[in-house]
């Protein structure tokens, strides 16, 4: 069923991956201009990398366990583009390229807090269908 808790999370991930980078500036330059995702080519396919994996684990809903490794590699993904950022905002020296942190830099974290929350909902369906099939 689609209508589950874990859908909604997804969809969350979904709209935080997908939309959000556009509209969210990343961090600001030494010219004090908004670096938006979609301003270079590679973070933008990584986030939608990430909203186009949340889509797919949402149909995925009759098979569980796929749709739970499916958010682990979600997971993965957003790791790498949180140490991206993080690379980015710590490695370098001065006032360079990165003047000023934006709040778009925490859309990896949520997407990881919404996606542990849907894989924690997977879980709690995967065990009652399997206390349930032991009631048989």
């Amino acid at each position: 069923m689609i209508q589950r808790i874990q859908s909604i999370f997804l969809a969350v991930v979904t709209l935080l991956a997908g939309i959000t980078p556009c509209y969210i500036s990343l961090w600001k330059d030494t010219k004090e201009l908004p670096f938006f995702a979609k301003n270079e080519i590679l973070i933008a396919v990584a986030f939608y990398a990430v909203a186009a994996l949340a889509v797919i684990a949402i149909f995925l809903y009759k098979n569980r366990k796929n749709q739970f490794v499916i958010n682990r590699l979600n997971m993965i993904l957003n790791l790498f583009l949180l140490g991206f950022f993080v690379y980015r905002s710590l490695n370098l020296s001065g006032e360079t390229l990165v003047s000023e942190k934006g709040i778009g830099m925490l859309i990896p974290v949520f997407s990881i807090v919404f996606l542990a929350l849907a894989n924690r909902a997977i879980k709690k369906d995967e065990d009652l269908v399997k206390s349930v099939d032991r009631l048989r």
